[in-house]
């Protein structure tokens, strides 16, 4: 079966879709030693070469970590220490969406560009789990705002699910991905956030797993990807 050239570098783990394109663009790509063009397909028998090396089909990671505070959500940065100076492993992997610098919690990254974009595509609605600590009690009342949804200046937010653990301490599931979107929320209901932590995406939680360490997530025999959906 054919797919876009761009599919398949992504999927392979060489980079994302996007930049695939642009390397297509600048007619940095052949399948079979021709040059194609932006929307060429190519299929698993076919030979593909970016910058005259062949592209390698890769072996299918996918990671769990528990990202700490204090990190960007990036692959490289020049200024800021990233969440790959904690990933060990020799293959290639990239974060799957992100979270900020001041979030803590689970973060997936892998080398599966078609598993990525599962999780990222708002179409698909993956829910995400946080707990949110608050500088000052939280009014039950309010938060009844968060799960009809809230006016933000990108739009009204979906409803959200929403439960108190305590005084200062709310739980809560989307599954949208805007940027910042839950300090936002909660600004935008009169409170200010004091810490954010994801602890699940989709049926995956982070569990006990230290802060700055990761895992390897198993795909079952039969399946496409680690069963977290």
């Amino acid at each position: 079966m054919k797919q876009r050239v761009q599919k398949i570098m992504s999927a392979n783990g060489f980079c994302s879709r996007r930049r695939a394109e642009v390397f297509i663009k600048n007619g940095k790509v052949k399948v079979n030693d021709k040059v194609i063009k932006l929307g060429d397909q190519a299929s698993e028998d076919d030979v593909i070469k970016i910058n005259d090396k062949v592209l390698k089909k890769a072996n299918k990671i996918y990671v769990k970590f528990h990202k700490p505070r204090g990190c960007v959500t990036a692959v490289y940065d020049r200024y800021e220490k990233t969440v790959m100076d904690y990933i060990k492993i020799k293959e290639r992997v990239f974060p799957v969406g992100r979270l900020d610098k001041d979030t803590s919690g689970l973060l997936l990254l892998t080398n599966d560009g078609d598993f990525a974009n599962h999780i990222t595509h708002p179409s698909n609605e993956i829910k995400k789990t946080y707990l949110v600590g608050l500088y000052t009690d939280i009014d039950e009342r309010k938060l009844k705002k968060l799960e009809a949804g809230v006016r933000l200046e990108d739009g009204k937010t979906a409803p959200a699910k929403v439960k108190i653990h305590h005084e200062k301490l709310v739980q809560i599931e989307i599954h949208e991905g805007k940027n910042r979107i839950i300090r936002r929320m909660f600004r935008a209901i009169g409170y200010e956030v004091n810490f954010l932590k994801r602890i699940r995406v989709g049926k995956l939680n982070l569990g006990k797993l230290p802060e700055g360490r990761y895992a390897f997530l198993k795909v079952e025999q039969g399946k496409k990807w680690p069963d977290i959906f």
